[in-house]
């Protein structure tokens, strides 16, 4: 019978999932329809805009064309005007001087008509008749101004659509993720020496495979990609994977979007846990500050034996209740000298690493992990189920490691930043100088159960960066030193 019921069990959730897997092809279909529909409205208005443009350039050659021809039959018109005025202003004094000489035949006296004659050879002297050119000056030719359009004609007549770019090719095995940064490699199908750019898409995601149209994400944009890959550096991996996705484009169209690809961006993702948090310390998410107003005077006399000779100073607390106190979470707060914080999320396996800031003033704070078990009481370090290095500028200047009470001096310079590289599998908790990688600590142990980031604050703050994946110089370290050094060694291979 129970047999049966996990059989059917399987079945149903066998059958689950292709229904999920169905109804999401049933959104991408419809998105696509939907897609197909707008995207010819959209390609339709611009193909009218596009012969509207067309038409608008024509009609403006015409008018030039047309402006052209006009200038010149006035050219040509204002000049063979001027010769045919020219003309007719010489044939009428030419008509008049011929009617003078025609009446002079008749003079009878000598001396009359030799006057008149000296008038008639002086007046043909001087007549314009003699000095035109009877040649017009232009000619009634207007080929020059003739236009050929076989050529444009031949060109409008094999108008078509562009060649739209293929799809370019992903190719997984080319694409890294590494260092909080992603490089996407692609490929053109084949050579199209037309492609002027890529534009890569990109969304964050907790579903693996496909993309899914009601994912909760937008496609990010990056555009103008000269090459054929490109790095996303400065993520914050705070989800599972990412999807990508990107075409090619000529100078006039974009062509059709890869096949999509999703790549795992796995990271410890974590914020502070508020509900358990001393009420000392005001926690929002990925930040934490010490509040002197936060507690109740009366909490640091509860089992205040319990921490008798902590190396953690105990400023008097104001019991002003500014603030209620969050809601219990799954363990009580914790209280008295022990101004902690836990992680939200537990550690169970695989390498993990996240980063630590302080504040410039920050007086004295610790750094690492515990067990889930850590008591309400117990400060990072000074139990066995926790592991820690803590820093203190109280009076004196000291950085140490601590497990179990125990004490391990650090002869290095604090860093601004700490980074916590944690292998549960390995046993092994390791703290780096975030910006050189420079080992501080490590711890070998062997971890029997799931462990919380912990950390203590007094006089100041703290800030995370977590969705980190594990620094590729630290991997190296890991391997070239085996996370062991000798200075380590007095709090090193202690198995709880």
């Amino acid at each position: 019978m129970d047999s049966q019921k996990e059989a059917l069990q399987r079945i149903i959730s066998t059958l689950a999932n292709k229904n999920d897997e169905i109804q999401n092809f049933i959104d991408t279909l419809n998105q696509t329809l939907k897609g197909v529909q707008e995207n010819s409205s959209n390609i339709l208005s611009e193909l009218d805009e596009e012969f509207d443009s067309l038409y608008s350039i024509l009609d403006e050659v015409k008018e030039s064309m047309i402006n052209s021809i006009k200038q010149e039959q006035a050219r040509k018109s204002q000049e063979l005007q001027s010769q045919l005025s020219q003309c007719n202003n010489a044939l009428e004094n030419s008509e008049e001087l011929l009617e003078f000489a025609t009446r002079s035949l008749d003079l009878k006296e000598p001396e009359e008509f030799s006057k008149a004659a000296r008038q008639i050879k002086d007046r043909v002297t001087m007549a314009s008749a003699f000095r035109l050119s009877l040649k017009p000056k232009v000619s009634d030719n207007m080929t020059h101004l003739m236009v050929d359009f076989s050529q444009e004609r031949q060109m409008l007549q094999t108008l078509k659509f562009l060649p739209v770019p293929k799809a370019p090719e992903i190719d997984p095995v080319e694409c890294l993720v590494a260092d909080n940064s992603v490089t996407v490699a692609w490929r053109m199908p084949e050579e199209d020496n037309k492609i002027d750019h890529f534009i890569l898409e990109y969304r964050k995601t907790n579903f693996d495979g496909l993309p899914r149209v009601k994912d909760e994400r937008c496609w990010e944009i990056i555009d103008n990609i000269k090459g054929t890959e490109y790095t996303l550096s400065g993520l914050k991996f705070d989800s599972k994977y990412m999807n990508f996705r990107v075409r090619a484009c000529n100078k006039a169209v974009a062509g059709e979007y890869s096949d999509p690809v999703t790549l795992e961006t796995k990271a410890l993702n974590f914020n502070l846990d508020s509900s358990s948090s001393h009420l000392n310390l005001r926690v929002e998410d990925t930040c934490v500050e010490w509040d002197p107003t936060g507690g109740k005077g009366q909490e640091s006399k509860m089992k205040g034996k319990e921490n008798k000779g902590s190396g953690t100073p105990s400023p008097k607390r104001t019991s002003i209740g500014s603030r209620p106190p969050a809601g219990r979470g799954s363990r009580d707060r914790f209280t008295g000298e022990s101004y902690t914080v836990l992680g939200d999320t537990a550690i169970e396996s695989g390498q993990h690493y996240w980063e630590v800031k302080a504040q410039k003033d920050c007086k004295s704070y610790s750094v690492g992990v515990a067990y889930k078990t850590l008591g309400k009481f117990d400060q990072l370090g000074k139990t066995n189920t926790s592991w820690c290095i803590h820093v203190n500028n109280w009076l004196q200047n000291t950085f140490a490691a601590k497990h179990n009470n125990k004490v391990k001096a650090l002869d290095v310079t604090v860093p601004e930043r700490i980074g916590v590289f944690c292998d549960f599998d390995g046993g092994q908790l390791s703290f780096y100088d975030a910006s050189s990688k420079q080992l501080l600590y490590s711890f070998k142990t062997k971890f029997t159960q799931p462990v919380l980031p912990g950390f203590m604050v007094w006089c100041g703050g703290l800030s995370l960066n977590t969705g980190m994946q594990v620094p590729s110089a630290v991997r190296t370290l890991q391997k070239s030193e085996n996370g062991m050094t000798g200075s380590a060694s007095s709090l090193n291979n202690i198995t709880q």
